[in-house]
């Protein structure tokens, strides 16, 4: 069973609503220490499936959250990017997580385009932002790549308040102009 939403094509990734199915593959990121650093560190199963649930439930209950990202070519989920901004969040996000083993080919840009272009032309945001730690550079060459900028440090609401994080990101007019 897939969650309630849109699906997104893109060249060579589909961005759907996440399904039962990719719980395995979920896991699996979510084990990778260097994969889930930034992502809010390793979890177990257990910790997956709520998170799962919870990106699945914010479809059904706000009508956008993290697109599974599957890559067209093998079938294979390789992570979750989409809008995100849960109470008391800094913005409106739209965040990215993928794979390793997929890092360095610009999917995440590829795919961060495409929800990003989503956001805004279905969701009528105004701005979307990029929470990214400090230490994350390749999260931060990502936003470069999608014309963002650093706009402030700040905090997200707890319990991940622990330390501050940057926030990037560009209005819509931004966007469209690049």
């Amino acid at each position: 069973m897939i969650a309630p939403g849109p699906t997104l094509e893109t060249a060579r990734l589909t961005l759907r609503p996440p399904a039962r199915e990719d719980f395995d593959a979920w896991c699996a990121m979510m084990a990778d220490e260097e994969t889930a650093r930034h992502i809010g560190g390793q979890q177990v199963p257990a910790q997956v499936w709520r998170s799962m649930m919870a990106f699945a439930g914010a479809w059904a209950l706000e009508g956008f959250s993290m697109f599974s990202v599957i890559e067209r070519e093998t079938g294979a989920w390789i992570g979750r990017i989409g809008p995100w901004a849960p109470e008391g969040w800094p913005g409106t996000e739209v965040g990215w997580g993928l794979s390793r083993q997929t890092w360095g080919r610009g999917y995440a840009t590829e795919a961060a385009v495409a929800a990003i272009d989503w956001a805004f032309d279905h969701l009528g945001w105004t701005e979307v932002i990029h929470t990214i730690d400090a230490a994350n550079i390749g999260s931060q060459n990502v936003a470069r790549r999608l014309g963002s900028t650093l706009l402030r440090v700040d905090r997200l609401p707890p319990p991940f308040d622990e330390k501050p994080i940057d926030v990037w990101g560009q209005s819509r007019e931004q966007w469209r102009a690049r």
